[in-house]
């Protein structure tokens, strides 16, 4: 592997021509680092840096590819864009930048090209890197404009947004518009903008987004030790990725989203790939909700729910939610979502929803829910409080609706309390009463039969896809 060593100089040139170095290198997969910088200056007068790069990874044919090397680039103030793995080249210039890369000033001094080796085996890769630097007036400046913050005229209600989606400003086939569209069409409200290590997709999802589509701004945290979502933040905020669990380091990077108004959200904690599994405390503690159901019902999510579950019994509780994480077409947008109570259809209205754990988790728009407990004519719903004392009798309800073919559950802290098959038009309604000594909490959930074999509606079913599932109510003092 070769190290950085002092910055290669780029000599000036006259507007209209071109200078360019090429970088080459070998990371062996012995003591490669997480990150290597390959330093070079600009002089005064350049319009556009313009980098490709090229080497070979390795197919391994379990799902992932290893000897990946991710690219991305810093300038002497610090971020200016990432692709990862997506693309092999890109261009920066003051007026306009390849997705996932900002547009600005092209400052003299000290700039950066960053390279991400990730599951690297011996013997290694090969890489190269040609940077080219354009000489020439700027031209007109690149002007922001992002989405705004909140829906106009709207107030409170139940709101269906996708946290986590990408688009061609990371490793995603969309286009911001036709997400946008596509969200809309999937009947959702609101639409996380969650690209891997860039804040450039929030630049301008202001010119894309439907006017009746609420964007909350954002960034999936790609790091070597699992990935989260910093969602909410003021457009054009970028969160670093560049540490692994025994760092220490993502407190202060959780705390900072809270600082700017935002939440951090653990991803996929449970998918089986390289980076991908959450390593970092598995009761979350620095997170504000837990993304537990990730794209298509998988066994991983199912996983996921099993070891959440465990928590809320021991007594711990942090809110979950579901997303898409859709890349393209290929993937259905909103397949599951997010159904969050808030105030308005505004960004930290959601936030604060979500934060709270008023929210359930749908397969699509189609489906809908409701769970209830009440005792007298006190009611709580999902992550509310019911306060009685263990001698109150509770009722729960559990109202079902767009789901056919499909078994309805009320789930208490050892086993469901309370379940029943949906109709021929998707319809359950459940209703059951019990004393609140004996459930500190209750949530709900629907699965589909789709031709399983007869099921007991209060027996635990857990090889069967998700439909719906709710944060719990809690029944007690606090």
């Amino acid at each position: 592997m070769v190290t950085a060593g002092a910055a290669v100089t780029f000599a000036p040139a006259a507007s209209g021509a071109s200078r360019t170095r090429t970088f080459r290198g070998r990371f062996t997969g012995v003591g490669t680092p997480d990150f290597h910088y390959l330093p070079f200056r600009v002089p005064r007068g350049v319009r556009e840096i313009a980098i490709s790069y090229r080497y070979t990874p390795l197919e391994t044919g379990l799902g992932f590819s290893a000897n990946v090397i991710d690219i991305g680039l810093f300038d002497p103030d610090g971020f200016r864009g990432w692709s990862g793995g997506a693309r092999d080249r890109f261009r920066v210039g003051v007026a306009r930048a390849t997705p996932g890369y900002l547009a600005g000033p092209i400052r003299p001094g000290r700039w950066r090209v960053a390279l991400g080796p990730f599951v690297v085996l011996p013997p290694g890769v090969d890489w190269e890197v040609t940077v080219t630097l354009r000489f020439g007036r700027p031209g007109r400046r690149f002007r922001p404009e992002p989405a705004p913050r909140a829906v106009r005229g709207t107030g409170p209600g139940w709101y269906r947004g996708d946290l986590h989606a990408h688009t061609v400003h990371s490793d995603g086939s969309w286009t911001q518009r036709r997400l946008g569209r596509a969200a809309r069409r999937a009947g959702l409200d609101f639409l996380g903008s969650s690209e891997h290590n860039t804040s450039s997709a929030t630049l301008t999802w202001g010119r894309h987004a439907p006017r009746d589509l609420l964007v909350l701004n954002g960034e999936e945290v790609t790091t070597r030790g699992g990935h989260w979502l910093a969602m909410g933040l003021p457009p054009g905020t970028w969160i670093d990725f560049r540490y692994r669990p025994e760092d220490g380091r993502l407190s202060r990077f959780t705390e900072r989203v809270r600082a700017l108004g935002g939440i951090a959200v653990v991803a996929h904690p449970w998918v089986p790939t390289p980076g991908s599994t959450w390593g970092y405390d598995q009761d979350y503690a620095d997170m504000d909700a837990v993304e537990i159901w990730n794209g298509p019902w998988t066994l991983d999510d199912q996983f996921g729910v099993e070891a959440w579950h465990a928590q809320l019994v021991a007594g711990s509780f942090v809110p979950v939610v579901g997303s898409s994480d859709t890349h393209g077409p290929g993937t259905v947008v909103g397949t599951p979502h997010t159904v969050v109570r808030a105030r308005s259809l505004a960004t930290a209205a959601l936030l604060r929803g979500i934060r709270r754990g008023h929210a359930w988790i749908a397969e699509s728009a189609t489906v809908d829910l409701t769970l209830e407990v009440s005792a007298g004519e006190r009611t709580a719903t999902v992550g509310e409080r019911l306060e009685t004392v263990a001698s109150d009798l509770v009722t729960v309800r559990l109202g079902v609706r767009g789901a056919p073919g499909c078994v309805a559950q009320v789930l208490g802290p050892a086993a469901p309390v309370a379940g029943g098959p949906t109709d021929s038009d998707g319809r359950a309604n459940l209703e059951v009463q019990l004393p609140a000594a004996l459930v500190p909490f209750v949530r709900a959930e629907v699965r589909r039969l789709d031709g399983a074999p007869e099921v007991n509606p209060l027996a635990g079913v857990p090889a069967l896809a998700m439909v719906a599932m709710t944060n719990p109510v809690f029944v007690g003092s606090a």
